[in-house]
This record gives structure tokens, C-alpha cells and sequence, in this order.
């Protein structure tokens, strides 16, 4: 296990530092990896303009931390698609912290794409996380759970990720304090669908700040 002893940032806040102690505990078969993911977050993906400046002392207790909240959350030995998946956030700590998950990062633009490609090499995470570049309203697979964190309203992001889990899949969307308001706003589209929705309250540890999440799936 990796403990916040030697080397690490003196710069780095208590709050910072209590949240990475706290979630490379909860995780001990992923420390290494999610170490090595979180350096690649606090330099390559803010020198990308993937991550704003201004977070990189908020890599873990925001970022990370954040998409950590589902690994309790997803079955054993599921296939995962993460939508929109930017910086590989929430896909790449799930993979970390879950050997057995298979994750498909789906991004549509190239410059995020290609980070994504490199950090799946740099993480040897090869052949268990791809990286799909494409729109999810135009990729064609089936998976048992859709991920996605800050990509777009509930309304739009089941337009675009419902045929990649319906009829028996679930989709889980990381959303915090708009989560009720979201679902109001689709109740019509998703009796539509035959969908149903509820919020989750997530928390990876208790140095770790709480997040909600909202699983769809067929009623």
C-alpha cells in the first residue's frame, strides 16, 4: 500500500491529502495505478486543457474521489462504457480500482482521444480498457452499465446512451446537487423509454466529500 509519507507534495492541502490517503487504503490493489493516474491528471491533462489549473489541488479529493463513489455501486465482471469521457473520468479510477470491470472509454473529439489512448499505455491498461472515438448517439454496442460524469442533462444523455444498454442494462450518471431536478425534467421521456430513475447518495470514504449519482433502467 502507498502511504502519504515520503514524497509526497508538501503543497498539497490536508484536505487533499486526506482524501488520497484515505482512497489508495480503501483500494490497496489499485494504489500504484491510481498514483500514477493522478500524476498524469495533475500535469498531462492540465497541460492538455483537460483539467482546469485551478484543480490541481483537487485531484483526488474532487476528481478521483469523485469517480470512485461507483465502485461500490457496479456488479462483478461487468462490461462499462464511459460517455464523454474527457480525461478518463470516471472510466479510467473505476478500471484502477476494479480489475475485473471492462471499461470502453467513448470520446468524441480527437485531442481527448489520443490523451485517453496514451494514458491507457502509460497505465498498462491494455487489453481491459479501449478507447473508442466516437459520439455515443452513434455507437453501436451493448454494455451492462453506462457511466458518465458532467457530460449533459439527463433528457439529452438518455437520447444519446439509451441502445447502449437497454432492454437489461443500467445507466449511472454522476450528477450531485441537480440529480432531482434532472429526473422531473425526463419523467415524460423516460415513461417513453420504459425507463425509471433513482438517486443514488454515494460516498467512497469518509475523508472523501459525499456525491449523488442518478441509475436508469427499465422498469
Amino acid at each position: 500500500m502507498i502511504l502519504p509519507d515520503e514524497g509526497h507534495d508538501p503543497l498539497v492541502g490536508p484536505d487533499e491529502e486526506s482524501a488520497r490517503t484515505a482512497l489508495l487504503e480503501r483500494f490497496p490493489d489499485g494504489a500504484e495505478g491510481l498514483e500514477a493516474y493522478a500524476d498524469i491528471l495533475g500535469t498531462k491533462a492540465i497541460e492538455w486543457g483537460l483539467v482546469g489549473p485551478r484543480e490541481g489541488d483537487k485531484i483526488w479529493s474532487r476528481h478521483i474521489g469523485n469517480s470512485l463513489a461507483l465502485a461500490d455501486v457496479l456488479g462483478v465482471g461487468l462490461e462499462v462504457a464511459d460517455v464523454g469521457s474527457g480525461a478518463g473520468l470516471p472510466g479510467l479510477p473505476l478500471a484502477l480500482a476494479r480489475p475485473d470491470l471492462r471499461v470502453t472509454l467513448v470520446e468524441p473529439l480527437l485531442r481527448r482521444a489520443t490523451f485517453l489512448s496514451e494514458a491507457v499505455e502509460d497505465l498498462g491498461l491494455h487489453g481491459r480498457v479501449t478507447v473508442e472515438r466516437a459520439r455515443a448517439e452513434e455507437f453501436r454496442r451493448r454494455f451492462d452499465v453506462v457511466v458518465c460524469r458532467a457530460v449533459a442533462p439527463l433528457e439529452r444523455l438518455l437520447k444519446w446512451t439509451t441502445p447502449l444498454f437497454q432492454p437489461a442494462g443500467e445507466l449511472i450518471a454522476l450528477k450531485g446537487l441537480t440529480a432531482e431536478r434532472e429526473v422531473a425534467e425526463a419523467q415524460r421521456a423516460m415513461a417513453r423509454m420504459g425507463l425509471d430513475a433513482e438517486i443514488l447518495e454515494l460516498r467512497t470514504a469518509p475523508e472523501v466529500e459525499p456525491t449523488r449519482a442518478i441509475r436508469v433502467k427499465a422498469v
